[in-house]
C-alpha cells in the first residue's frame, strides 16, 4: 500500500495487482492525493495536472464503487480549485458525455454515476467560474434522470445539491426545473431518493425565493405525501425541509433590496401552523378540497404522516429558535394543544387515535420547552400553561353545572377538552420535574395558582384527565420534597370529604397512589404516620363499597390502589399495617370450591364486575407487596398468603363461563384480572402454586391461542425474547432514537394503540422505565399476552414431562389448524412463548425432557425461522440456539447445523435464506463447541457466499451479521480466515451501494468484531498485519464517508477499537475532527458512539484531544455544526454545551466521565481555563437568581466572541457563551470546583502558598496557581449556595467547605499575621444565612451546619464580633432543635429531623473540640490582664474567647450530647436486644424510623464522643448542679437517660453513680467501635473516638476506674492493638499508643496508691510481711489474657516489628543480636517507635520486684534493639529521634525503683550488665565486617549505663576494662564531632560522685587526653571544629582540677597553665590572626583569668619557674587592659562548672 502513496497514480505497481486489491489501491492513492494536493505547492500541481486529470478521467471508465467515485469527485474539484482551470470544460463535456451514452447495462452504470458525481464536485468547488455551462449541465442531468433507476437518481440529486451550493444565487434559471424534477423524487419509492431529494431542496430553498411564498403550500403538502409510507431517515430529512422552509416564510417578513422586485406574499404565523396543523389532521389529502370520504370522517391520517409533521413542528420551532418562542408562546401553545380537541374529531374518533395524538402533542411541546428555553423562560411557559388548564377547566364546570342531566351527560364539551388537558398536565408535569426545586417561587406565587388549577382538575369526569393530574402532582412532589407532605394531606382529605363523589374518590385515589410512588424519589421522606391513615382510609373505602352501589365500584378500586402504593414505602412502614393487608386479601376470595360454584350462580354483571375489579386490585397489591417489600417475605408470611392463590386459579379458569352467562361487559374486567394473575405468578416462587401448575399452564396455552385477538403485537412481545444484538438488523424504528418516544407508534402497526396511563390506573405508582416521563402500560388487551408469554415460560419449566410435551404438540396444532391473518398471530403467540420457556431453561440450567420433546419444539422454531416477519425471525434464531443448548448434546448441536446448511443450499426465497443464516450465527453465539474447525469453515464458507448475493440485500445484511456473531465467537480460532474475510468486507464496503445502508452496518459489525478477534495483534510489525492493519483502516474511512449516521457510528467504533489496540496506527486528529463534526448529530446512536470514543481517548491523551479539537475548529469555518462552539470554549466548553441540551441518561453519563478525565489530567495546567469555565457556567445563572454579582472583567471577556454564537437557535445578547444553563449542569460545574481543587492538592505546593504563587507568577507570566483564584472560587461557592435549586445549593456549601478547609491556613503576606480567607468572611456568612431559614430543608441546613463548624474551627477570623454572625447561626438552630423530635417540621420523615439535629449537635462538638484545643496550646503560665499585641494577632485571645462563646451554651449542648450518645448506643445494640428497646424510640430518633436514624448516628457520633468526654474532663467528672439547666427536654426522659431530671420517679442516683454511668457510656461506645471496626469507619471517625479515650483518661478519676479495673483495661489494649493492625494510618496508630501510655500510666497509679496505703496500714508491722503489690506477684508470672503488662508489651512488639522487622528473632533467624546496617526512620515511624520505647520504660513501675524481673529482658532487648537499628551516623553528631527515645528509655529503665528493690535487686543486676555487654559487643565487627553504627549513640549508651545504674552493675573489672577501652578507641578516631561528643561524655564521668565508678577512667584517660591537647598546642588549630575540640578538652582537664586533692592539684595546674599561655598572641599577631586564633586567644586568656585567683599559690609557683611564660602573659593581659576591667570583677561570680557537684577526693589517683 505504501506504492499508493504519490502524488501521480504508481501504474505499475497497480497493473500488478488483482481486481480486489486494485480497487484497494485506487481508493488509497485517492485518499492520499486528498491530503497531498492541500499540502503540495500551487506550481507543482500544475507541472502534473494534465496527467494527474489523465489518471483520474481514466479511472471513471473502471467502473468505481460508490466511496471511491465520491473521493475521485472530490479530488478533481481540488485539483482545479488549486491548479489551472482552462482543461476544466473538457473535463465537464466528457462527463456529459458519459452521462449521455445509451448503454443501459449494469456494468456501465457505475461510470454514469461516477460523471453524475464528478460534476457535482466541480460546480461545489469552482462554482461561478462555471456558470456558463451549467444551464446546459443541469438539463443533461434532469434529463438523464427521467431513465435512470433508483441509484441514478439518488446521485443525481446529491450532485444538483452540490450544483445549486457551488453556484448559489446564480443558479435561478434552472430553479424551476430543479424543483420540479425534485418533487417527483420527493415521493419515490426509495427511500434513499427522497431523502436526497429533501437534501436537494433543501439547498434550493437557501436561493429560490418561490419555495417559501408562492409555492408555500404545495411544498407542505409535497412533505406531506412524501411522509407516507416512509422510514425514520425520511421522515428526520423531509421535517427538516418542511420546518426550514416554513420557518423561512415567517422569518422573511422584511425582503432584502434585492428580492423586493418580486411580489411576495407575506406569510403570518398562524397560516403556517395552520398548514402544519392540516398535515397532522388530515394528512396529505389536501386542503379544503377533501375528498368525499374525507367530508364523511371515514379515512383516518396514516401514522407516518403524522409522526412526520409533528418532528417536523420541533425543527420550525428549533430554526426560529428560543427566543422566538418565548416571544410566541401562547399562540404557539394553543394552536398545539388545539390538534388533540373535539374540533377536530378526525384526529381523535377512536382511543387508540386519541393516545397516538396526544403522544405527538406531548413530543412537540417537550422538545421545544424543554429543548429551547432557559430556566427563565420555562417558568413563564408553566404560568402559560397553568392558564390554559383553567379556561379548558371553565368549560367543563360550567357543563358540569348545567342541571339537565341529560344535556350534561351527551355533552361533547367534556370530551372535547380532556385531551388537551392531558397534553397540558403532562408537559407541566414534565416541566416542574425537570426544573427542580428552582421552580419553588412559581409555586409559592398564588397569582400563578399552580397547585390549585392541577387539583381543580382532579375531578375532571373523564378518568384520562385524572390521572394526567394525579401524575402532574407526582411530578410536583418530585421536583419539590417540600410540597409533598403537604400535597398528600390535602388530597387525604378531600378523599375523606368527598367519599361520595365517584369521580373525586378516582381522582383522588389517584393523587394519593401517584404521591406515594414519589416518596422513593425524596431522600427525606414523608412521616411515618402517614402510612397509618392511608392503611385506615383505604379499609374504609373497601368496607364501605358494599354500602352504595352508584359508587362500590370506584371505592373498591380506590382502596386497592391506595394499598397497593402504599406497599412501594418499603419494608418499614409496611410491616406495621402487614397483618391488617393479608386480612382483606384473604377475605376477598371465597374460601372453597363450593362456594366459589354458589358465588357463580349468584349475582349480576354488575356485581361482577365489581368482585372482578376488587380481586383484580387485592392481586395487584400483594404484587406489589413482593415486588416492593421483599424482606418482609419470611416463611410465615408466605404461608399466609397462599391460601387465596388455588382459589384465585379456580375463578381464572371458570372466567370463560362466567363470561357467557353474563355478557360481554364483563370482557375487559376479565382480561384484567387474568393479568394482575398472571403477573402476581411470574414474582412468586412456582414452588408456592404447584398444585395449580397444570391448571395455569390449560389457561395460558388457551390465552395464547384465543381466537378472538385480531392484532399481531410483535413488537413489544418479541425484542425481550430477541438478543439485544440481533435486533439491529430489524428496522431501525427498534433502535433508540431521540424520537424513540413517537416513532413507537409505528412500531406497533396500526391497528394498536400505544402505551397510556388510563390502561392501567395501577401503574401510576410504579417507578417508570425511563425515569420522568409519565409510565405508558400497553392495553390490557395486549398486557395480558406479554404476562402470559412470560408465565408460561416459568410454568412449563415446572410442569411433568409428559404434560409438557401434551402442551407442545398441542400448540403446534393450533397453528397447523388456523388460517390466514390468524395463523400468524397465534404462531407469534406460540413462538414467544416457547423462546421465553427456552429461555427460562437455559438460565435455570434445566433439561428439556426426553427426546420426544424435540421434535415439536423444532418444528415450531423452524415454522417461525420461515416466517415474512423478520422480528419472528430473530426470535426463532435466539430460540433455535437455546433450544441446542438446553439439549446440550453435540450430535443434536450438529444436526441443527447440518439442516441449516441444507436449507441455505436449497431455499433460493429471501426469508429462509436470512433466516437460517441468522439461527447459524445464533448457535455458535451459544455453543462455542460447535466451532470445530470443519464447522468454522462451511459455516463461513456458506456466509460468504450469502453475503455477496446483490440481488438481495436483505440476505446480505443477515448474512454478514451472522458472520461477525461467528468471528465473536469463535475468538482465536478464526484466524484462519482472517484474510478472506478483511479482504471480503473491503470488497462490499467499496462496491455496495450508499442506498443499502443496512448492509454497510452489518460490514462494520463484521469489522468491529475482526478488529477484537486481532486484538493487541495489530500493534505487530510484519508484513502481513501490518497489511491486515491498513485493510482495517481503509474500512474505517469508507464507512466514515458512508451517508448514513449508523454507519458512521460503525466506523467510530471501530477506530476506537483501533486506537485502543494500535494507538500509534491511528491518526489522532483525523478521528478528532470526525468526532467534534458529530458532536451535535441529529442521530442519538451517532453521538453516543462519538462520546464512547471520546471517553476512551481523552483517558490515554486528554491534552492531545483538546489540542486538535480547538486546531480544528480554528481551521475549519463551516464543517463543525454550529451548536458546539468549539472555537471559543474548547472540546470541555462544547461539552458542558452538549451535558445541558442532552436528555439521554447515557449519554450525560458519558460526557460528565469525559469531562471529568479531562479535568483529572488537565486542569492543573489549564487551570484559568477550567475555572472560568466553570464560572461562566454558574455565572449564566445568576440573574435568575437572588445573586447579582457580575465580574466587570467578564464582560469585557464577553464581547470577544461575536462569531459565532454558542447556540445558533439561542442568540440571546448576554455575554456569557452560556444561556441559562439548568441546574443539573451547574450542580456539575460546582462539583467540578471540588474537583479541581483537589487535582491542584496534589500538584505543585505554590497552589497553596500565595506567597510563591505571586513570586513564581512574576518569574513567568503563563504559571498560574490556585490560590490566585480565591476569589473566583469564593464567589462561584457563594452563588451555587445562594441558589434556588436545593441540588446546587449542596454542592455549593460543598464547596465552600473544600475552599475553607483548604485554604484557611495560608497566611496574608502583606499583612503578617492574618490569613487570607479572612477578606472573605462577609461572603461566607452571606452564604450561609439562607440555609439556616425555616423553610430550607434539613439536608442543606445539615450540610450548612458542618460548613459553619468548619468555618469557626479554621481559625480564619480571630475577631469575636466577627465570629459571632455565624455562631449566631449555630445558636438559632440549636434553639430549634432542643425541642428534641417533637419540634421540628412535619413535612418530612421523623429521620430527616433526626439528621438536622444531629448536624447541629456534630457542628457544636467540633467548634467545642477546637476551642479547647486552642485554649489548652495558648494557655500561658501567668494570666496577664493585658493582652499584648502580639498575643492577639496569634488569635490567643480568642482562643478563650471561642471557649467563652460555647460555654454559655455547654449545659443545654452537654445534656443533648449525653442524649445522642445514649440513642446511639441503643441503635447499635445487637438485633436480640431488640425487645428491649424504649417503645417510643429515642431522644432524637422514633421507634419506626430507627433503620434510617441509625445512618445519621454513624456519621455524626464520633465529633459528639470527643466533645462530650471533653466536656466530662473539664468538669472533672463533678456531676453538674440538678438544676443547672432550665431547659430540659420537654419530652419525659426514658428510665435509662442517666438521672437527667428523670421524671419517672426512679430513686436518684448518687453523682458517683451518674459518673460512672457516663463513663461506661463513652468508654463502651468506644470499645464497642473500635473493636469491631467496619471496613466503611472513617478516618475522622477512629481519630476522634481515641481522642476521646484520650481525653477521659486525662483526668484522675476515670485513670482510677481503668487502674482499679484490670480486666478493663486489658480489654482496651487488645482493642487498641487490634486497631493497630488493621489501621495503617501513623496518625491513627500514635493516638491508640497515647492512650495506652495513659493506661499504663493509671495502672502506676493504682499501684502506688496500694502501695502507699499498705504502708500506712502496716507502719508498724515488719516491713517482710507486706504482701506485693503490682503484677506478677511474688511469682513473677504473667498470665496472657489477664496480665495487663503482657498485653501491652504485644502492642509495643507489634508496633517495634512493623517499623524495624530485624528486632523480630524469627525474621533475622538467629535468638542473638545480629547487627545489620543502621536505617534511619521515617518521621512517622520515629515518632511510633519512640512513643512505643516510652511505654516500655513505664513498664517495670507496674510490676511487683518478681514480675519486673520477666519483664526486664524483653524490655531491654527492644530497647537496645532499636539502638542498634537506627545508631546512623547523622551530620553534627546529632542522635536520630529514635535513638534518642531509646537512651531515654534506657535511663528510665535503669533507674527504676525495682533496680535497688532487695528482692529483685541481684536479678537486675545481672541483667543490666548482660544488656551493657549486648551494647559493647555493638562495636565489635560481626562477620569480619565493620558496622556503620554511630559511635556516639554507643557511647552515649555506655555512659546512661555508668551513670543510671547501681555501681556494681559497671565496675566489675572485665565490663569496666572494655568500657576504657572504647572510650580510648573513640578519643582516637579522627572524626571531631566524635571527639568533642566523647569529651563531653568523659566530663560527666569524671564527674560522677562515687570514686569507685569515676577513678578508674580518670586514671586511664587522662594522660592521653593531656597529649591531645598538647598535640592540638603543637599543631594550632585550624578552623573552629578543632578549637571546640581544644576548649572541650580544657574542660575536662578544669573539672578534674576542681575534683582532685589540694596535694596534687599544683601538677595538673602546671600541665594546664602552658597549653592555655601557649595560645596567647602579642599585639601584632593578634591584628593578623585569623578568627579562629583570635577565639582561641581570648578562650585562654579567660580561663587563665580564671584559675589564677583560684589557685594563686600553683599559679604563682608555675611563672616563676618559666619566665618566656610569664612574658607572654603579662603581654596578652596588657594588650586586653580594658576588656581585662571588664573581665576581673565578673570572674568572680563565674562558678566552676565542677564545683557545685564536686567532692574533695581522699586518694592520690595520678
Amino acid at each position: 500500500m505504501e506504492l499508493a502513496h504519490s502524488l501521480l497514480l504508481n501504474e505499475e505497481a497497480y497493473n500488478q495487482l488483482g481486481e480486489v486489491q486494485k480497487a484497494e489501491f485506487i481508493f488509497d492513492w485517492l485518499r492520499y492525493l486528498e491530503k497531498l494536493l492541500l499540502a503540495t505547492s500551487r506550481n507543482d500541481v500544475k507541472e502534473k495536472q494534465k496527467t494527474l486529470v489523465e489518471q483520474l478521467l481514466s479511472l471513471l471508465n473502471s467502473s468505481p464503487g460508490p466511496p471511491t467515485r465520491k473521493l475521485l469527485a472530490k479530488n478533481l474539484g481540488v485539483l482545479y480549485s488549486i491548479g489551472d482551470t482552462f482543461s476544466v470544460y473538457e473535463t465537464i463535456d466528457k462527463c456529459n458525455d458519459l452521462i449521455r451514452s445509451k448503454d443501459d447495462s449494469p456494468s456501465y452504470l457505475p461510470t454514469k454515476l461516477a460523471a453524475v458525481v464528478c460534476l457535482g464536485s466541480l460546480y461545489k468547488k469552482l462554482g461561478r467560474m462555471l456558470v456558463n455551462t451549467f444551464t446546459g449541465t443541469v438539463g443533461n442531468i434532469l434529463k438523464a434522470m427521467k431513465s435512470a433507476e433508483s441509484q441514478g437518481r439518488y446521485e443525481i440529486m446529491l450532485s444538483l445539491q452540490n450544483i445549486l451550493n457551488g453556484l448559489g444565487a446564480a443558479a435561478t434559471p434552472c430553479h424551476r426545473d430543479v424543483y420540479k424534477a425534485a418533487k417527483s423524487c420527493l415521493t419515490d419509492r426509495s427511500m434513499a431518493v427522497r431523502c436526497a431529494a429533501a437534501k436537494c431542496l433543501l439547498e434550493l430553498q437557501k436561493e429560490a425565493i418561490f419555495m417559501w411564498s408562492t409555492d408555500l403550500d404545495s411544498v407542505a403538502t409535497l412533505c406531506f405525501k412524501s411522509f407516507e409510507g416512509s422510514n425514520y431517515d425520511v421522515r428526520i430529512s423531509v421535517s427538516k425541509l418542511l420546518g426550514t422552509v416554513l420557518a423561512k416564510a415567517i422569518i422573511s417578513k422584511h425582503p432584502g433590496a434585492a428580492v423586493s422586485r418580486q411580489s411576495i406574499r407575506r406569510v403570518s404565523l398562524e397560516e403556517v401552523l395552520e398548514l402544519l396543523g392540516t398535515g397532522f389532521l388530515r394528512g396529505s389529502s389536501g386542503f379544503l378540497r377533501a375528498s368525499g370520504d374525507m367530508l364523511k370522517g371515514t379515512s383516518s391520517v396514516s401514522r407516518d404522516v403524522r409522526v412526520g409533521v409533528t418532528q417536523a413542528y420541533v425543527v420550525f420551532v428549533s430554526t426560529l429558535g428560543g427566543t422566538w418562542l418565548e416571544k410566541n408562546f401562547a399562540a404557539f401553545l394553543s394552536h398545539i394543544l388545539s390538534l388533540v380537541s373535539q374540533s377536530h374529531p378526525k384526529a381523535t374518533q377512536t382511543q387508540t387515535d386519541a393516545v397516538c395524538g396526544r403522544r405527538c402533542v406531548s413530543f412537540i411541546l417537550r422538545a421545544t420547552i424543554g429543548g429551547l428555553l432557559g430556566e427563565k423562560a420555562q417558568i413563564a411557559a408553566a404560568k402559560d400553561i397553568c392558564q390554559a388548564i383553567w379556561k379548558l377547566k371553565k368549560v367543563v364546570d360550567a357543563v358540569m353545572n348545567d342541571g339537565n342531566v341529560e344535556t350534561r351527560v351527551g355533552s361533547t364539551d367534556v370530551t372535547a377538552s380532556q385531551h388537551m388537558l392531558v397534553c397540558a398536565l403532562q408537559e407541566l408535569g414534565n416541566l416542574l420535574y425537570s426544573l427542580g426545586t428552582t421552580v419553588a417561587p412559581l409555586l409559592q406565587d398564588s397569582s400563578a395558582g399552580i397547585l390549585d388549577s392541577v387539583i381543580s382538575v382532579i375531578q375532571h369526569p373523564s378518568i384520562s384527565v385524572r390521572l394526567a393530574a394525579a401524575w402532574c402532582l407526582h411530578c410536583i412532589a418530585v421536583a419539590l420534597p417540600s410540597y409533598l407532605t403537604p400535597l398528600l394531606d390535602r388530597c387525604l382529605e378531600r378523599l375523606t370529604v368527598l367519599k361520595s363523589s365517584p369521580e373525586a374518590v378516582t381522582g383522588f385515589s389517584f393523587a394519593v397512589a401517584a404521591l406515594l410512588g414519589a416518596v422513593k424519589h425524596c431522600p427525606l421522606g414523608i412521616p411515618h404516620g402517614k402510612g397509618k391513615i392511608i392503611m385506615t382510609l383505604a379499609e374504609d373505602l373497601l368496607c364501605s363499597a358494599v354500602q352504595n352501589s352508584r359508587l362500590s365500584a370506584q371505592r373498591t378500586q380506590a382502596g386497592w390502589l391506595l394499598i397497593a402504593a402504599l406497599m412501594t414505602l418499603g419494608p418499614a412502614v409496611v410491616s406495621h399495617h402487614l397483618a391488617r393487608v393479608l386480612l382483606l386479601w384473604k377475605c376477598v376470595f371465597p374460601v372453597s370450591p363450593k362456594d366459589l360454584e354458589t358465588e357463580k350462580s349468584r349475582g349480576d354483571s354488575f356485581t361482577w364486575q365489581v368482585t372482578l375489579e376488587g380481586r383484580a386490585g387485592a392481586l395487584c397489591a400483594i404484587k406489589s407487596f413482593v415486588s416492593h417489600c421483599g424482606d418482609l417475605l419470611t416463611e410465615e408470611v408466605i404461608q399466609r398468603l397462599l391460601p387465596p392463590l388455588p382459589c384465585a386459579v379456580d375463578l381464572l379458569t371458570q372466567l370463560s363461563s362466567v363470561l357467557k352467562t353474563y355478557g360481554s361487559t364483563l370482557k375487559t374486567p376479565s382480561v384484567v384480572y387474568r393479568q394482575r394473575l398472571y403477573e402476581l405468578l411470574i414474582l412468586l416462587p412456582p414452588e408456592t402454586y404447584e398444585g395449580n401448575l397444570c391448571a395455569v399452564l390449560k389457561e395460558l396455552a388457551a390465552d395464547l391461542t384465543a381466537s378472538d385477538i385480531q392484532v399481531a403485537a410483535s413488537a413489544f412481545l418479541l425484542p425481550p425474547l430477541c438478543h439485544q444484538d440481533d435486533l439491529v438488523i430489524l428496522s431501525p424504528l427498534l433502535q433508540e432514537t431521540d424520537h424513540r418516544f413517537i416513532e413507537e407508534q409505528l412500531l406497533l402497526g396500526n391497528g394498536i394503540a400505544c402505551g397510556s396511563l388510563e390502561y392501567d390506573p395501577y401503574s401510576i405508582y410504579e417507578k417508570d422505565v425511563e425515569g420522568d416521563s409519565v409510565p405508558k402500560p400497553l392495553p390490557p388487551i395486549l398486557s395480558v399476552i406479554s404476562s402470559a408469554v412470560k408465565l408460561f415460560g416459568v410454568v412449563c419449566a415446572h410442569v411433568g414431562e409428559a404434560q409438557r410435551l401434551f402442551i407442545l404438540e398441542q400448540l403446534l396444532d393450533t397453528i397447523k389448524h388456523s388460517k390466514g391473518a390468524r395463523q400468524q398471530i397465534v404462531q407469534l403467540h406460540v413462538v414467544s412463548s416457547l423462546s421465553s420457556f427456552l429461555k427460562y431453561l437455559a438460565v435455570s440450567k434445566g433439561n428439556l425432557g426426553p427426546e420426544e420433546m424435540r421434535r415439536p419444539a423444532l418444528a415450531l422454531v423452524m415454522g417461525a425461522l420461515e416466517s415474512p416477519n423478520p422480528l419472528l425471525r430473530c426470535a426463532a434464531a435466539e430460540a433455535w440456539a437455546r433450544l441446542a443448548q438446553v439439549v446440550d448434546d453435540g450430535a443434536f448441536t450438529a444436526a441443527l447445523a447440518q439442516v441449516s446448511f441444507d436449507k441455505l443450499k436449497s431455499a433460493r426465497d429471501v426469508v429462509t435464506r436470512a433466516g437460517y443464516s441468522l439461527a447459524l450465527g445464533s448457535l455458535h453465539r451459544y455453543l462455542g463447541g460447535i466451532s470445530s474447525s470443519q464447522h468454522l469453515n462451511s459455516c463461513v464458507g456458506i456466509l460468504y457466499t450469502l453475503s455477496q448475493d446483490t440481488t438481495s440485500p436483505d440476505v446480505q445484511t443477515w448474512a454478514l451479521h451472522s458472520l461477525s456473531l461467528i468471528i465473536d465467537s469463535a475468538g482465536p480460532l478464526y484466524h484462519m480466515q482472517v484474510e478472506p474475510t478483511l479482504s471480503l468486507i473491503i470488497m462490499l464496503l467499496l462496491n455496495v451501494p450508499p442506498t443499502h445502508a443496512e448492509v454497510h452496518q452489518s460490514l462494520g459489525r463484521c469489522l468491529n468484531a475482526l478488529i477484537t478477534t486481532l486484538g493487541p495483534e495489530l500493534q505487530g510489525n510484519s508484513t502481513s498485519i501490518s497489511t491486515l492493519r491498513t485493510s482495517c483502516l481503509l474500512g474505517c474511512a469508507v464507512m466514515q464517508d458512508n451517508p448514513d449516521c449508523l454507519v458512521q457510528a460503525q466506523a467510530i467504533s471501530c477506530l476506537q477499537q483501533l486506537h485502543m489496540f494500535a494507538p500509534r496506527h491511528v491518526n489522532l486528529s483525523n478521528l478528532v475532527s470526525c468526532l467534534c463534526v458529530n458532536l451535535c448529530s441529529p442521530y442519538l446512536l451517532l453521538r453516543r458512539a462519538v462520546l464512547a470514543c471520546l471517553r476512551q481517548l481523552v483517558q490515554r491523551e486528554a491534552a492531545e484531544v483538546s489540542e486538535h479539537a480547538v486546531m480544528l475548529a480554528k481551521d475549519s469555518r463551516e464543517e463543525l455544526t454550529p451548536d458546539a462552539n468549539i472555537r471559543e470554549v474548547g472540546l470541555e466548553g462544547a461539552l458542558l454545551t452538549l451535558l445541558d441540551k442532552e436528555t439521554d441518561q447515557k449519554l450525560c453519563h458519558d460526557i460528565k466521565e469525559t469531562l471529568n478525565h479531562m479535568l483529572t489530567s488537565m486542569a492543573v495546567d489549564k487551570l484559568s481555563f477550567w475555572l472560568k469555565l466553570c464560572k461562566d457556567v454558574l455565572a449564566a445563572s445568576a440573574d435568575f437568581t437572588t445573586v447579582t454579582c457580575v465580574d466587570t472583567m467578564q464582560e469585557e471577556e464577553g464581547d470577544k466572541g461575536d462569531d459565532a454564537s454558542v447556540l445558533t437557535t439561542r442568540n440571546d445578547d448576554k455575554s456569557y457563551p452560556y444561556t441559562n444553563p439548568r441546574w443539573a449542569t451547574r450542580v456539575f460545574a460546582a462539583e467540578c470546583v471540588c474537583r479541581i481543587i483537589n487535582q491542584c492538592e496534589n500538584a505543585h505546593s505554590a497552589h497553596f502558598d500565595i506567597a510563591l504563587a505571586q513570586e513564581m507568577k512574576k518569574r513567568d507570566s503563563r504559571n498560574d496557581f490556585l490560590v490566585l483564584h480565591l476569589a473566583d472560587l469564593i464567589r462561584m461557592a457563594f452563588m451555587a449556595a445562594t441558589d434556588h435549586s436545593d441540588q446546587l445549593r449542596l454542592s455549593g456549601l460543598e464547596t465552600l467547605l473544600v475552599v475553607i478547609r483548604r485554604f484557611a491556613a495560608i497566611p496574608e503576606p502583606e499583612f503578617p499575621g492574618h490569613v487570607i480567607l479572612e477578606q472573605y468572611q462577609a461572603n461566607v456568612g452571606a452564604a450561609l444565612r439562607p440555609a439556616f431559614t425555616s423553610e430550607t430543608p434539613p439536608d442543606v441546613t445539615a450540610k450548612a451546619c458542618q460548613v459553619c463548624s468548619a468555618w469557626i474551627a479554621s481559625g480564619v477570623v480571630s475577631d469575636l464580633n466577627d465570629l459571632r454572625r455565624v455562631h449566631q447561626l449555630l445558636v438559632s438552630s440549636l434553639t430549634k432543635i432542643q425541642a428534641g423530635k417533637e419540634a421540628l417540621s412535619h413535612l418530612y420523615n421523623e429521620s430527616a429531623s433526626t439528621m438536622e439535629i444531629l448536624a447541629v449537635l456534630k457542628a457544636w462538638a467540633e467548634v467545642y473540640i477546637i476551642a479547647v484545643e486552642r485554649h489548652k496550646s495558648h494557655r500561658q503560665p501567668l494570666k496577664t490582664t493585658t493582652c499584648s499585641e502580639e498575643s492577639v494577632r496569634n488569635g490567643s485571645y480568642s482562643s478563650d474567647g471561642l471557649l467563652d462563646l460555647v460555654h454559655t451554651d455547654l449545659g443545654t449542648l452537654s445534656r443533648l450530647w449525653l442524649a445522642a450518645l445514649q440513642d446511639f448506643a441503643l441503635l447499635t445494640l445487637p438485633s436480640e436486644f431488640a425487645s428491649q428497646l424504649p417503645v417510643e424510640g429515642g431522644a432524637f430518633y422514633t421507634a419506626e424510623t430507627s433503620e434510617n436514624a441509625k445512618l445519621h448516628y454513624y456519621s455524626s457520633w464520633a465529633l459528639i464522643l470527643h466533645a462530650t468526654a471533653l466536656w466530662l474532663t473539664t468538669t472533672g467528672f463533678v456531676v453538674a448542679d440538678p438544676d443547672e439547666g432550665a431547659s430540659h427536654l420537654s419530652r419525659p426522659v426514658t428510665p435509662t437517660s442517666m438521672c437527667q431530671g428523670s421524671s419517672s420517679g426512679a430513686t436518684v442516683k448518687s453523682p458517683e453513680d451518674v459518673c460512672t454511668d457516663r463513663f461506661h457510656l463513652i468508654l463502651g461506645i468506644s470499645v464497642e467501635f473500635l473493636c469491631s471496626l467496619r471496613s466503611d469507619a472513617t478516618m475522622e471517625s477512629i481519630t476522634a473516638c481515641l481522642h476521646a479515650l484520650q481525653a477521659l483518661l486525662d483526668v484522675p478519676w476515670p485513670r482510677s476506674k481503668i487502674g482499679s479495673d484490670q480486666d478493663l483495661g486489658i480489654e482496651l489494649l487488645n482493642v487498641l492493638h487490634r486497631v493497630i493492625l488493621t489501621r495503617e494510618s501513623p496518625s491513627i496508630q500514635l493516638a491508640s499508643l497515647e492512650v495506652v501510655r495513659q493506661i499504663i500510666c493509671a495502672a502506676q497509679e493504682h499501684v502506688k496508691e496500694k502501695r502507699r496505703s499498705a504502708e500506712v496500714d502496716d507502719g508498724a508491722a515488719e516491713k517482710e510481711t507486706l504482701p506485693e503489690f503490682g503484677e506478677g506477684k511474688d511469682t513473677g508470672g504473667l498470665v496472657p489474657g489477664k496480665s495487663l503488662v503482657f498485653a501491652t508489651l504485644e502492642l509495643c512488639v507489634c508496633i517495634l516489628v512493623r517499623q524495624l522487622p530485624e528486632l523480630n528473632p524469627k525474621l533475622t533467624g538467629s535468638p542473638g543480636v545480629k547487627a545489620t546496617k543502621p536505617q534511619v526512620l521515617s518521621e512517622d515511624g520515629s515518632r511510633l517507635v519512640s512513643a512505643a520505647l516510652v511505654i516500655l520504660s513505664e513498664l517495670p513501675a507496674v510490676c511487683s520486684p518478681e514480675g519486673s524481673i520477666s519483664i526486664l529482658p524483653t524490655i531491654l532487648y527492644l530497647t537496645i534493639g532499636v539502638l542498634r537499628e537506627t545508631a546512623v551516623k547523622l551530620p553534627g553528631g546529632q542522635l536520630s529521634s529514635t535513638v534518642a527515645a531509646s537512651l531515654q528509655a534506657l535511663k528510665g529503665i535503669l533507674s527504676s525503683p525495682m533496680a535497688r528493690a532487695e528482692k529483685s535487686h541481684t536479678a537486675w543486676t545481672d541483667l543490666l550488665r548482660s544488656a551493657l555487654t549486648t551494647i559493647l559487643d555493638c562495636w565489635d565487627p560481626v562477620d569480619g565486617t565493620h558496622q556503620e553504627l554511630d559511635e556516639i549513640s554507643l557511647l552515649t549508651a555506655v555512659t546512661v549505663f555508668i551513670l543510671s545504674t547501681s555501681p556494681e552493675v559497671t565496675t566489675i573489672p572485665c565490663l569496666q576494662k572494655r568500657c576504657i577501652e572504647k572510650f580510648k578507641a573513640t578519643l582516637e578516631i579522627k572524626d571531631p564531632v566524635v571527639q568533642i561528643k566523647t569529651y563531653q561524655l568523659l566530663l560527666s564521668i569524671f564527674q560522677y560522685p562515687n570514686p569507685a565508678v569515676s577513678y578508674p577512667y580518670i586514671y586511664s584517660l587522662v594522660s592521653s587526653i593531656v597529649e591531645k591537647l598538647q598535640e592540638i598546642d603543637k599543631r594550632k588549630p585550624e578552623d573552629t571544629t578543632e578549637l571546640q575540640i581544644f576548649q572541650e578538652g580544657i574542660k575536662v582537664l578544669e573539672a578534674l582540677v576542681a575534683i582532685a586533692e589540694e596535694q596534687h592539684r599544683s601538677q595538673l595546674v602546671a600541665c594546664l597553665l602552658p597549653i592555655l599561655i601557649s595560645f596567647l598572641l602579642d599585639d601584632n599577631a593578634l591584628g593578623s590572626a585569623t578568627s579562629v586564633m583570635k577565639n582561641l586567644h581570648d578562650f585562654a586568656l579567660q580561663n587563665l583569668m580564671q584559675i589564677g585567683p583560684q589557685y594563686s599559690s600553683v599559679f604563682k609557683n608555675v611563672m616563676a619557674s618559666s619566665p618566656a611564660l610569664k612574658a607572654r602573659l603579662e603581654a596578652a593581659i596588657r594588650g586586653n587592659q580594658e576588656n581585662v576591667q571588664v573581665k576581673i570583677p565578673t570572674s568572680k561570680h563565674t562558678k566552676n562548672p565542677g564545683k557545685n557537684v564536686s567532692i574533695q577526693l581522699k586518694t592520690n589517683f595520678l
